[in-house]
């Protein structure tokens, strides 16, 4: 057992931070530590397990015997509990400077295990410019015992400075076999699921998982897949737009309220409601600013979230008019939406590549009309007429 085993597809990855480790290891015995660097960026696509390779390496940093997956060490790192390892993700669109330079002050102060002192920085391509700013000086000239771990889809998304003063990690997509046998052997899956779920991922393991598992997620998908057969008028258009915006936006407010009402409760069990004695009755009411502050995180989030839901069904669309020229072009490729066999061959015969690429064009434009404000019922109203009118 290793905490590097539910990296799939990434054997290279994976030595290359086992050697990390074992240089760590040796640099805290009194050796030189070559093959060590105290700043890492990790990129790859969405999907590739960016984030959970710099977690297990963080694991790995922190155990003794580089990764074992089995102390409290590496169960703590992995549950996200370890005192000496900050967790960071940017909870709205950006990540401002203020909040740098207080991670930063505390990626400064001394680790209490006596290993290092991580600082795990998802989604590192939303600190704002200032951020960036902030936060090279820290990676350049880090703390003697501190390590950070940046996370971004592609190292052109941060400052040239701070990306050459990281060691590069590189994750792929993995394979549709890598993920339909990680499926198969982790969550017990039937072959013939994990190997639908899997083609259907686009190469992400955690949506592939949820396909896999949730059939509520799987009928989403299907409803949204079933959407351009239907359009056969303006009107039809109109109506589709109007579903993928109620499909949307449910599913972004139940996982918001989710993670909303955990994050309430365990804020006001730790400053005392509920309870009785001397001094809970102040601890409640400097409860009121930190509950706002939660609340105004909340909303960042929120909006994050929906955008990501949006993305995820368009994404679903994309991929299954790329099918459609596939079929059109007679290519012998792998189809990701291969069970809508049916829609693709009557889509593929109603018109000609051309008018697929603009379609595809469309859902493309979609997209940024959305990360760029427009409401999303507008923008899907464009991008459903789009696709009726080729």
């Amino acid at each position: 057992m290793s905490v590097f085993d539910d990296l799939v597809g990434q054997d290279t990855v994976i030595g290359q931070l086992r050697s990390a480790a074992r240089a760590a290891n040796a640099w805290l015995a009194g050796g030189t530590g070559e093959g060590m660097t105290h700043s890492w960026l990790f990129t790859g696509p969405p999907g590739s397990g960016r984030s959970e390779a710099a977690r297990a390496f963080a694991a790995a940093l922190q155990c003794p015997d580089g990764g074992c997956g089995h102390c409290d060490s590496c169960h703590q790192v992995l549950s996200g509990t370890h005192a000496d390892v900050l967790f960071v993700r940017p909870s709205g669109l950006s990540f401002g400077i203020d909040r740098t330079r207080e991670l930063v002050l505390q990626a400064a102060s001394r680790p209490t295990g006596g290993r290092f002192r991580v600082v795990l920085f998802e989604d590192a391509d939303r600190a704002t410019e200032g951020a960036s700013n902030a936060l090279l000086k820290a990676v350049e000239e880090p703390s003697p015992r501190t390590v950070w771990l940046l996370c971004t889809p592609t190292a052109e998304d941060m400052l040239v400075t701070i990306r050459s003063r990281c060691r590069q990690v590189t994750l792929r997509t993995p394979t549709t076999r890598a993920i339909a046998e990680a499926l198969e052997r982790r969550d017990g899956v039937s072959s013939e699921v994990a190997a639908e779920a899997a083609r259907a991922s686009a190469g992400q393991l955690a949506r592939a998982r949820q396909l896999a598992t949730d059939p509520e997620t799987r009928e989403r998908r299907a409803e949204v897949l079933s959407i351009p057969a239907r359009l056969d008028s303006l009107g039809a258009c109109v109506s589709a737009a109007a579903r993928l915006y109620e499909l949307a936006e449910a599913e972004a407010k139940l996982t918001t309220s989710t993670l909303d009402e955990q994050e309430r409760d365990d804020l006001k069990a730790a400053f005392g409601e509920g309870g009785t004695g001397k001094g809970v009755a102040k601890a409640v009411r400097g409860a009121a600013g930190a509950l706002k502050d939660l609340e105004q995180s909340q909303k960042r989030r929120a909006t994050r979230i929906k955008r990501d839901t949006y993305d995820v069904a368009l994404l679903d669309l994309a991929a299954f008019y790329r099918d459609v020229l596939a079929v059109q072009m007679g290519a012998d490729v792998e189809l990701a939406t291969a069970e809508q066999q049916d829609d693709l061959r009557r889509v593929a015969r109603a018109g000609p590549p051309e008018s697929t690429l603009r379609r595809i064009d469309a859902i493309m434009e979609c997209r940024e009309r959305i990360a760029a404000n427009v409401h999303p019922q507008i923008a899907l109203e464009a991008m459903t007429s789009a696709l009726y009118l080729g």
